[in-house]
């Protein structure tokens, strides 16, 4: 929170390497070439892994990442050191130099990891050569990679908000928090809606579990529809763990008080779930559309590697989009009031209690909610509208008769989904209208993780079944 209400510090002066102002040419010409040469050797490396069909290994695989996190490296710094090496102007802005300090923390981490991993790879080739292929399959080899992202992404993400906390302690306004009023509910009506809003908490978490479980249990669930169904289950518990537990205690509390930090990291989590929630549903009408209109090619297409990939890539996209938005909020600052009329930490109501000037967030909002939100509803209206001229061209067969029941639980999901996001659309855009929007917002972040686990479970006979087998298993190991 900087602008009007921090220090007067906008940027910083990199002093830039120790070279004598005679010496500037050579030592330009020096790492001019080293980062040209880093730059196309890399690139060179990375060509010739993606043309040359023998070195499509897990090896080189990890290499053309390696080599790929090498270039990213050194532009984070190399650049900007350049560029003030023939310049007299050598400040950074504040956001300028908070983006490249997360930057450089996700690429230093993600080079160290994939270095264990490669010495991972190299061990499992020389020490069990005989089982090299089936260990280091493509789907764990992606999901070595995208876990290596997702913790070098989360190590700067905590770095980057320590560091906005500090920075904002030193030099900031007053403002510590927030106060949260919750939900418009009478005082005697407290205990009533307290039971209500935690055994719906404890089904959404029950619920989903228990979804996951059963597909990891059940060998006859390990196909990528119930890969990305397992996925969307730990989303809604994590997307209902965000904000109803802090809800539920302030309605207990007279305490209704949130830290500026703990906002800030509700708000992130927030949107990360949220963008991930609707991610996976487009991947998930994605998997449908390739089982009913390319039913042949369909185990060759939706192989293991690119389900983890397409998983992967949700999450790098979601981490994405919420950090911009924690980063881009960051640079908001504000004033006395710090009440905001919900029971979480909104993007929209904190922007509205900022006294700067909230353009360019409101921008980011805007776009993001267009690619987010626009561009997978589109993607899965033109799933099912294959799915559709698909099934009238074709007649029925049974394992179309299979395919097409799993379709029934996903348009249910996705129609609960949008239809709360539209809601709360449309209600917050009338006046006088906050107690709508937030009953709305209960919709999509308490009731539509609960509903779900029913809906996949009850219409869909490949979960019941699981579910039987494992209660019968239980009755026979009790007896």
């Amino acid at each position: 929170m900087r602008r009007e209400n921090q220090s007067s510090v906008s940027g910083f002066l990199l002093l830039g390497l120790p070279i004598r102002p005679e010496q500037q040419g050579v030592f330009f010409a020096l790492f001019l070439g080293m980062y040209l040469t880093t730059v196309l050797g890399n690139l060179l490396i990375i060509l010739l892994i993606r043309l040359d069909s023998r070195l499509h290994t897990p090896m080189y695989f990890f290499l053309s990442h390696l080599a790929f996190t090498d270039v990213s490296f050194s532009s984070v710094t190399v650049p900007k050191m350049l560029r003030d090496m023939h310049s007299k102007d050598k400040f950074i802005p504040y956001a300028g130099c908070i983006l490249q300090m997360y930057f450089f923390i996700v690429f230093g981490c993600l080079d160290c990891l994939l270095l264990a991993v490669m010495a991972y790879d190299r061990y499992v080739a020389i020490c069990h050569p005989l089982h090299y292929t089936a260990i280091m399959r493509e789907g764990l080899c992606v999901l070595l990679v995208a876990g290596s992202w997702l913790v070098s992404c989360g190590s700067a993400l905590l770095d980057t908000l320590l560091l906005a906390q500090v920075m904002r302690r030193e030099n900031q306004s007053s403002v510590s928090g927030f106060l949260l009023l919750g939900l418009p509910i009478r005082p005697e009506q407290q205990g009533v809606f307290f039971a209500l809003f935690l055994g719906m908490y404890l089904t959404t978490v029950l619920g989903n579990l228990l979804i996951i479980l059963l597909i990891r249990l059940d060998s006859r669930l390990h196909t990528p529809m119930y890969f990305f169904l397992s996925h969307l289950a730990f989303t809604d518990v994590s997307f209902a763990s965000v904000t109803v537990p802090k809800m539920l205690r302030d309605m207990h509390s007279k305490d209704k008080f949130i830290p500026y930090a703990g906002c800030i990291l509700q708000m992130y989590f927030f949107l990360v779930f949220g963008c991930l929630d609707s991610l996976l549903l487009a991947v998930m009408a994605y998997d449908r559309y390739m089982a009913i209109c390319h039913p042949l090619h369909y185990t060759t297409i939706m192989r293991e590697g690119l389900c983890v990939l397409l998983v992967a890539g949700s999450w790098l996209v979601s981490c994405g989009t919420a950090l911009l938005h924690t980063l881009l909020l960051a640079q908001v600052s504000f004033c006395a009031d710090n009440i905001i009329p919900h029971f979480f930490c909104d993007l929209p109501l904190l922007l509205k209690l900022s006294c700067s000037n909230t353009s360019v967030n409101e921008l980011a909002i805007l776009t993001a909610g267009a690619m987010l939100g626009i561009i997978p509803l589109s993607g899965i209206m033109a799933s099912y509208g294959r799915i559709g001229a698909s099934i009238l061209r074709v007649p029925s067969t049974t394992g179309l008769r299979k395919a097409l029941s799993t379709c029934g639980s996903h348009l249910s999901v996705v129609s609960l989904f949008y239809g709360t996001i539209i809601a709360l659309y449309y209600s917050s855009s009338l006046s006088d209208s906050s107690d709508k929007a937030m009953i709305a917002s209960l919709m999509y972040t308490a009731v539509t993780p609960m509903l779900n686990p029913f809906i996949y479970s009850l219409r869909n006979r490949d979960i019941k079944l699981a579910l039987g087998i494992l209660f019968r298993n239980n009755i026979l190991v009790t007896k």
